[in-house]
């Protein structure tokens, strides 16, 4: 073992407490990422299972060719087959058995009145298929439909809304139906695919209730003979199935299956944890190097008497990288469990918070293990790496000096580099939002702005502190100034402390205004678009949900409360060649319930072959009143339709609008997504919203609210995502207050002989302790006053890059009662970092601290 090794071993042992801090934010950092990795790769490997198991009994699909697929959508809609077709597929030589596969939305209603599920995950209805090995759901208890009004639902389903076998209750499709339970089904083994819910009823009341009429299936699943694989089956079905139709292995619907459901979604989950590791982690940098860099400091006679006695630069700086590195390669194999235990948590909370783990031992791959364990040791190192070098250069004179205390960081060069960074930041993210719109540029203005501020920091901490702590020396006496003074010794150790605060503040603050200016643009577009006095929507965001019956508009239109009363419903098309999203309403009517700005053209004269679009939308196509566009729908048919409006706002009316009679040769499952009622003149209300609420009693009881209520509502995901976000990152915001706190305690060690001094001229313990609160409270409200600022401008940034780079209008919104709570903690968190050091500060023994050299 070289010399070097040796020194660099002792002096963790014997300092092992210096680089706990250190340790602590590595261990943090790697147990996060490790177990977004490992949770990950559990829940993927579920889900795999799970398909597979359930259709392990399906060799081939028969279904449309082609999907039409609109912008924001991944899962396109396909032409439906006819039912017939089974005939001929049966005939195939090698087939098994066949079987029509009916699938559309459909919401149970629980027991206690409310819907279930439809908070994001589909909520699907179909015919229960009675071959067991084509049915990918198993029948748990009870018996299959035989009648109609008899249904099957998943087991997971029936216990959320507390129902069981023999219960009669509402099976919104989106026509209440009146169902009574048969049976409960699992799928794959599990009750339920995660949130996902699932109503099994006989063909007939499939084809009544899912589809525009009989004859009509989704796809037809296939069963092949003992011996035939799942390509030649599909093979040989191919020369019989008409234009328009093709077959699949059922390896490959299953497979697409598991990518539309658990890939898309497992994608963006893990993509949102992991940019949360990266925040903690790049917290953690700061503590790391802050540390380092007080050690080396406090180190500088030490490394001195070394190169004094013939250690060379390099041999000085591998032993601070020694030391780095068993700290980094330590704590990362500590975070490497963590991480396991943070993946067997989430798998045991997840069931709690209603979204289950599939049943199964936790996955534990190759790369969940060894990317942790890399970033964690590249991390430590990294930030050890700069304070290394500075060691390796002391100069073997410094033995002679008194213990040096580091004061580098506010020079001329660094203002001039950080002010030019800032300039560039801000003119980068301007481009991004005002000249040429786009997140991309934006974003990079956003990341030069960090390092602009990382740069500036000991520049800025002089002016911030004296700013910030003036209070302190008429509030607190002699040991406020004394806090105040002992924060600007040091302008770049203050600015790295406060740097790794000031990043998660950022983070915070960022969310917080995007947030808020997210629920402001819900309630400007309400307020703007919506002019109808209450709202019927169903409580789904997502795929779930069923929709609104189109019939409830008109049984609200014959009520003598109410003047107008239009639904909004959706179908989908290819308009010259691209996939998009149709309103299927009332023209006359919507114009009179919502805000559609200026309109060219009449609303009126729509018809059977007219459509209307948005001005944006006819400028993008270069179309114009009496144009014409070719229209081509999901069950292979294609119309010329008239350009016969103009209007100008599509915020919540779409780009496209047809009339009912229009889409109804081309619906499938036909529903509205939103019902706008107005009321007529004289009724208030209260008194119109009881009257509404009656009739759509009899519909599934959907939600009845008044516009305000209905602004409310659309933004209320907002607020649980928040609450997410500032979950997710109170471990960032943990990470720094440690390195707040580990900081201090250097800095306590480095100036022991000092406030043995203070002591010994009178200072009492507890104005001690108050003098190194009040210094932990500087830094962070240094940290935190820097971060609400680049929060707020990073903020401001994204909101006008997504409204210039959109075809929404987004509105910007500051909520300073928000971004107050975010103050108030920073600076209460950082009061608490200065506990610990504190108490070790006022235990230290006068006469022991004099001493000290």
């Amino acid at each position: 073992m070289s010399a070097s090794l040796r020194l660099s071993l002792a002096s963790l042992r014997a300092h092992r407490r210096r680089f706990a801090g250190t340790f602590l934010a590595v261990f943090l950092g790697v147990a996060f990422l490790a177990g977004t990795l490992v949770m990950g790769d559990t829940l993927r490997a579920g889900f795999d299972s799970m398909f597979g198991d359930a259709t392990t009994g399906t060799d081939a699909v028969v279904r449309g060719a082609d999907a039409i697929t609109t912008p924001g959508e991944s899962q396109g809609v396909r032409q439906p087959v006819p039912t017939a077709l089974a005939d001929t597929v049966a005939a195939v030589p090698g087939v098994a058995a066949v079987a029509p596969d009916i699938q559309g939305a459909g919401q149970l209603v629980g027991g206690d009145g409310r819907p279930i599920g439809g908070q994001g995950p589909p909520t699907l209805a179909g015919n229960w298929i009675t071959d067991t090995q084509l049915n990918p759901y198993r029948l748990a208890e009870g018996r299959a439909p035989a009648r109609s009004g008899e249904v099957v639902v998943n087991r997971g389903a029936a216990g959320k809304g507390g129902l069981e076998i023999g219960d009669t209750t509402t099976l919104r499709t989106p026509d209440p139906v009146r169902v009574t339970i048969v049976g409960l089904a699992t799928f794959g083994g599990e009750d339920g695919m995660a949130q996902v819910t699932f109503t099994g009823m006989t063909r007939a009341d499939a084809e009544k209730y899912l589809t525009a009429g009989p004859g009509r299936a989704t796809r037809l699943v296939v069963r092949a003979a003992p011996g035939l694989s799942q390509a030649e089956l599909v093979d040989r079905l191919a020369p019989v199935l008409p234009d328009g139709v093709e077959a699949i292995t059922g390896q490959e619907a299953a497979q697409e299956n598991t990518d539309m459901i658990a890939g898309r979604f497992l994608t963006v989950f893990t993509t949102f944890l992991l940019v949360f590791s990266g925040v903690a982690l790049l917290v953690a940098t700061f503590s790391i190097h802050n540390t380092f860099a007080i050690v080396v400091a406090q180190r500088a006679r030490e490394n001195a008497l070394l190169r004094a006695l013939g250690a060379s630069r390099r041999q000085v700086t591998g032993a601070t990288l020694v030391e780095a590195a068993a700290v980094a390669v330590s704590a990362s194999a500590a975070g490497l469990v963590g991480g396991v235990g943070v993946a067997a948590g989430l798998q045991a909370l997840f069931p709690a918070i209603g979204f289950p783990f599939p049943e199964g031992d936790l996955v534990v791959g190759a790369l969940a293990l060894a990317v942790p364990l890399l970033v964690g040791v590249l991390v430590c190192l990294g930030s050890a790496l700069a304070p290394a070098v500075r060691a390796g250069r002391t100069a073997p004179l410094a033995a002679l000096r008194e213990t040096a205390v580091d004061s580098s960081g506010a020079s001329r060069s660094r203002a001039v580099t950080g002010a030019g960074l800032l300039a560039l930041a801000v003119a980068v993210a301007l481009a991004g939002v005002l000249v040429a719109p786009s997140v991309w540029l934006a974003g990079g203005g956003a990341v030069l702005a960090l390092i602009a501020f990382v740069v500036l920091g000991p520049v800025a901490s002089s002016t911030a502190v004296r700013v910030l702590g003036s209070p302190l020396d008429r509030l607190r006496g002699v040991p406020g100034g004394l806090a105040r003074r002992n924060a600007l010794r040091s302008p770049q150790r203050t600015a790295a402390t406060a740097g790794a605060l000031m990043i998660g503040v950022a983070v915070v603050s960022l969310f917080t205004v995007f947030g808020a200016s997210l629920k402001a643009t819900m309630d400007q577009t309400v307020s703007r678009s919506f002019a109808g006095d209450v709202a019927v929507s169903t409580p789904s965001f997502g795929a779930g949900g069923s929709g609104l019956s189109p019939r409830l508009a008109p049984a609200l239109g014959e009520l003598p409360e109410v003047d107008t009363a239009v639904g909004l419903g959706r179908g989908v098309a290819e308009v010259d060649g691209k996939g998009r999203a149709l309103t299927v309403t009332d023209p006359v009517a919507l114009r009179r319930t919502f805000d559609l700005g200026t309109v060219r053209g009449d609303l009126g004269a729509l018809g059977t072959d007219g459509i209307a679009i948005t001005r944006q939308e006819a400028d993008r196509r270069r179309l114009t009143t009496g144009d014409t566009a070719r229209l081509a729908f999901a069950d292979g048919d294609e119309e010329t339709f008239t350009v016969r409006a103009v209007y100008g706002r599509s915020e919540l009316a779409g780009d496209y609008v047809i009339t009912r009679a229009a889409w109804a040769p081309h619906r499938t499952q036909d529903a509205d997504t939103l019902l706008a009622v107005t009321f007529a003149d004289g009724v208030d209300t209260a008194e119109g919203k009881a009257a509404v609420e009656k009739v759509t009693a009899r519909y599934g009881n959907p939600e009845v609210r008044t516009r305000d209520e209905y602004a409310q509502s659309s933004a209320g995901g907002i607020d649980m995502m928040l609450t997410l976000v500032y979950a997710l990152l109170a471990l960032a915001v943990l990470i720094a207050l440690l390195g707040i706190a580990n900081t201090l305690t250097l800095a306590i060690h480095e100036r022991t002989r000092e406030l043995g001094l203070l002591r010994a001229v009178g200072q009492t313990r507890s104005q001690l302790r108050a003098m190194v609160r009040w210094e932990s409270v500087l830094v962070a409200a240094f940290g935190t006053a820097g971060g609400l600022v680049l929060g707020a401008f990073l903020g401001w940034v994204l909101v006008r890059a997504s409204d210039g780079s959109s075809d929404s209008a987004f509105a910007f919104a500051l909520p300073p009662a928000r971004l107050a709570v975010v103050a108030l903690v920073g600076v209460g968190a950082g009061a608490l970092a200065g506990l610990r050091p504190a108490r070790r500060a006022a235990r230290l023994d006068v006469l022991r601290a004099i001493a000290t050299e």
